[in-house]
């Protein structure tokens, strides 16, 4: 049983007012080649398929355009909802989909039966059933009680979670032996792992609840395919649980990773291996930091990986210069003639200012809400600390909102 395993692909993002789309296209297409080249059997992508719960209509024509791409292939698909997802907007297709070999779960059901499945491999014959592990909200499994402390709540959510996961792993057992076939057991999950190495793009999923889901608390599944954190990685340096990243640099600290997916190959007696394959980089970005002498001469060497006429996105950190009135004006200079467009400055004494290029043509009907916010706080002098944890709350509350819109 071969299987690929996907997540974040965050369809819809914008990017300090920049959209994604091409990127996102280009990536889908080269994901489909790559099935077909592969003989993949069945292909999962852990969570956060879209950037928000109301996606933008050309996201929802990406994702469908795939859908119908990826059937030609003879593959399977198995979405998994994350924590940006509207388990509503998600599931509301998920009927029609099925006819076309892809089986969406937009969040825990009320029967965890409905969890399990049967992967086939591309002769029909079964090859792995799988625990499809959604974003696990508080309310799914939970119920709070008055009084409890902040520690409680931490520690009773971890133990719900826990035994949702053991929950679906004995059913799957038992669907195993009611087939009479030696089948690996695959899980998923969408969410934060204790030890995994996470990018400023990240925004924690259980703010002040449950940081972080101990690896040893996972049931012993064959293979564990997670998403949320961008960066790919094992977990625990366990070479069957792992975060393979999302496909797309969504951050300017990711810009310098070697994006992937992984293949899973799996048999009767579990996990064979798992190969990453690396994903092309369809639109340069990178992070310069120096003075203004500096700077010069890194822009050039930036420059060098424009290809095909693509401009190179540039997040720029000004050292020792950082105290010029007229900085955004000196750095546009350095770039002119250039295919460099640089889309954030930052001071380095800690008031930072957020540009767009010197002509800052942005509207709000450019930018999302997202956006807004960034760009307020990024005209803070605050602690990193103080803002990650400000735009972790933020992140749920809109998530919350959008989920109750919904």
């Amino acid at each position: 049983m071969r299987i690929l395993h996907s997540s974040d692909w965050h369809l819809g993002q914008h990017f300090m007012g920049k959209g994604r789309q091409a990127e996102h296209r280009q990536f889908l297409d080269w994901l489909v080649a790559l099935v077909g080249r592969e003989a993949v059997d069945a292909v999962i992508v852990a969570g956060d398929v879209f950037d928000t719960g109301a996606p933008p209509s050309y996201a929802r024509e990406l994702y469908n355009d795939f859908i119908v791409n990826l059937r030609d292939t003879g593959c399977q698909l198995v979405v998994l909802g994350g924590n940006h997802d509207s388990v509503a907007t998600l599931g509301e297709s998920r009927t029609l989909l099925a006819r076309l070999a892809t089986r969406v779960v937009p969040g825990v059901c009320e029967a965890l039966e409905d969890q399990i499945m049967v992967l086939n491999q591309r002769d029909g014959t079964p090859g792995a059933v799988l625990c499809a592990i959604p974003y696990i909200r508080p309310r799914d499994v939970l119920i709070s009680q008055a009084g409890e402390s902040a520690a409680d709540k931490q520690l009773a959510l971890q133990q719900a979670i826990q035994t949702h996961y053991h929950c679906l792993y004995e059913l799957a057992q038992a669907r195993r032996d009611a087939l009479g076939v030696p089948l690996p057991i695959v899980g998923t999950g969408h969410l934060t792992t204790v030890g995994a190495s996470v990018s400023e793009s990240v925004r924690e999923i259980y703010v002040g609840s449950l940081e972080a889901f101990p690896t040893n608390a996972f049931p012993p599944m064959d293979y564990i395919a997670l998403g949320h954190i961008h960066r790919p990685q094992k977990v625990g340096g366990l070479e069957h649980v792992r975060y393979c990243g999302s496909p797309i640099a969504l951050s300017f600290d990711e810009a310098r990773q070697q994006k992937q997916v992984l293949l899973v190959d799996l048999d009767a007696r579990g996990l064979h291996s798992v190969t990453p394959v690396e994903v092309p980089c369809f639109q340069p970005m990178i992070s310069l930091r120096g003075s203004l002498d500096t700077l010069g001469p890194a822009m050039k060497e930036a420059a060098t990986l424009a290809v095909d006429g693509q401009q190179v996105w540039v997040e720029v950190l000004v050292t020792t210069d950082d105290y010029l009135s007229d900085l955004q004006a000196r750095l546009q200079t350095l770039t002119d003639g250039l295919p460099l467009e640089i889309l954030r400055i930052r001071r380095e004494r800690g008031n930072a200012a957020t540009g767009l290029t010197a002509n800052a043509r942005e509207t709000l009907d450019e930018l999302s809400l997202l956006d807004v916010f960034e760009q307020r706080l990024a005209s803070e002098t605050l602690e990193e600390e103080t803002q990650d944890r400000l735009r972790a709350l933020y992140q749920q509350v809109a998530a919350d909102l959008a989920e109750d819109g919904a």
